[in-house]
């Protein structure tokens, strides 16, 4: 019988998909999950026979052409390492393990290094989609050694997504843990993406009381143009889902709001404090998801304040103008911030990442596919030693362009108390960071004073202490 290019460990709905599309493109793949009726459940549903089924690692070892490629999909932390010790004795020198899971890059870092001196190779690959894309269109990031890599490359390309150029969505950068950070970020500039669109929602149903259709046909609209992206799309399709419970009611206005997290966000936010790294918008992202678990205190000091909502409001029409505006720009300054962390990452680790290539791969089929992603890898091949795209000119000239816009939102979300953390960050992280003076001289000044942290002056060189009688 002929051997099997790959295995996968693990019939999740979305990594079933991804088995299947491998098989799809004429790769054999063994398939294995603990539950042995789990994978005859999986082969029963989607017979090929590019999928060949395993019931023990014993099969498995035995189904598979060498180097043996293994894909293991399981929940990051403890299991992962509980499946590679299970595998690796039962494989030869530089087999490969592939964990495809969302796991903690320093996790990985270890992994490689151990998997390493006992001569397997070891290689973290980011899958970016939902179920149907694993199928059909993933963006995958792979990381680590070359020589495993170009094991898989054939596969990885076969089954990628394509760019708006149709290159596929699929890219080597380093022979490190690189790829491994950029998902990481990946994962948080959704949360970002998510909580911007919902504070547009939320100003648009509370201050002039639109019902979900009717915001519905107003993303519908932005999603026509420059900000056609994945995430409007959906955006636009759940608000029109009715209520299969309550007859003429629509679903958004019966879910509790009350959104969950993973350890992503967490990763993300902890390298933002090691690293002293400004990445606002993502911040403010992760403590509003955070708040929003908190229910019932929301509840009860809701009751307590009853701040009530003022009812003279901006045009429509015009307002509608403005966000699509303010959206588009929010966007830029937005991915200035994370893609500077991936940036600044990549000078002291010395990977020499190419950032055009990194917003090309995630132009389709990707959770943050979005067309804004165009404009920043062209931006990028133009401009791919500055350190801050805010610095060009067709960068610049879109934000002025929107600032108006920027402020007349707020003063509406002000007036009627509505919440727009994500918004007035980037505004303030735009003042902030054009503001060659600002008052964290007077911050310094007062570390001087209670403690003697010293300070630096603007006319002098050395440090230095003023010592108070």
């Amino acid at each position: 019988m002929e051997k099997s290019k790959i295995w996968l460990i693990w019939l999740a709905v979305m990594w079933e998909n991804l088995a299947r599309n491998i098989a799809n493109n004429w790769y054999k793949i063994s398939v294995y999950n603990r539950t042995t009726e789990k994978t005859k459940e999986f082969i029963e549903k989607w017979y090929s026979k590019n999928l060949i089924w395993t019931y023990s690692i014993k099969d498995f070892v035995e189904s598979l052409e060498s180097p043996k490629k293994i894909i293991i999909m399981v929940k990051a932390w403890n299991p992962v390492d509980q499946v590679i010790n299970e595998i690796k004795h039962f494989l030869n020198k530089w087999d490969i393990i592939i964990d495809t899971w969302n796991s903690f890059y320093k996790d990985s870092k270890r992994r490689y290094e151990e998997l390493k001196n006992e001569w397997l190779y070891f290689i973290w690959c980011g899958v970016s989609g939902w179920e149907e894309w694993a199928l059909k269109w993933p963006s995958i990031m792979p990381g680590w050694d070359i020589e495993a890599y170009n094991s898989i490359k054939n596969i990885l390309e076969d089954i990628a997504a394509k760019d708006f150029k149709w290159g596929k969505c699929v890219s080597y950068i380093w022979n490190n843990w690189s790829w491994h950070y950029v998902k990481m970020v990946h994962n948080w500039i959704e949360y970002a993406i998510m909580q911007m669109i919902a504070e547009w929602y939320d100003l648009l149903r509370k201050t002039y009381n639109l019902t979900a259709p009717e915001i519905w046909k107003i993303f519908e609209n932005f999603n026509n143009w420059k900000l056609n992206s994945y995430l409007f799309e959906i955006s636009s399709k759940i608000l029109y889902k009715k209520d299969e419970f309550n007859d003429n009611q629509y679903l958004i206005d019966n879910i509790l709001d009350s959104a969950w997290a993973k350890w992503t966000w967490l990763w993300t936010s902890i390298e933002w404090l090691e690293k002293w790294f400004p990445i606002w918008t993502i911040i403010e992202a992760t403590e509003t998801r955070s708040l929003s678990w908190k229910k019932e205190l929301r509840k009860k000091l809701s009751r307590i304040y009853n701040l009530e909502k003022n009812t003279k409001n901006n045009n429509l029409e015009e307002i509608i103008t403005d966000l699509e505006k303010t959206l588009f720009t929010w966007m830029i300054i937005s991915y200035t911030q994370w893609l500077a962390l991936i940036n600044e990452t990549s000078k002291e680790e010395n990977w020499n990442i190419n950032m055009s290539e990194i917003t090309r791969i995630w132009q389709w089929w990707c959770i943050i596919r979005a067309k804004i992603l165009e404009f920043l890898t062209d931006t990028y091949n133009k401009n791919n030693e500055v350190e801050n795209i805010l610095e060009l000119t067709e960068v610049k000239n879109e934000i002025i362009l929107s600032l108006e816009s920027y402020k007349k939102i707020i003063n509406l979300a002000v007036t009627n108390n509505i919440p727009m953390p994500s918004l007035s960050s980037w505004l303030n992280y735009l003042y902030w960071i054009t503001s060659e003076k600002n008052s964290a001289n007077f911050i310094q000044w007062l570390r001087d004073y209670f403690w003697a942290h010293t300070y630096k002056r603007l006319d002098q060189e050395w440090i230095f202490h003023t010592k108070w009688e």
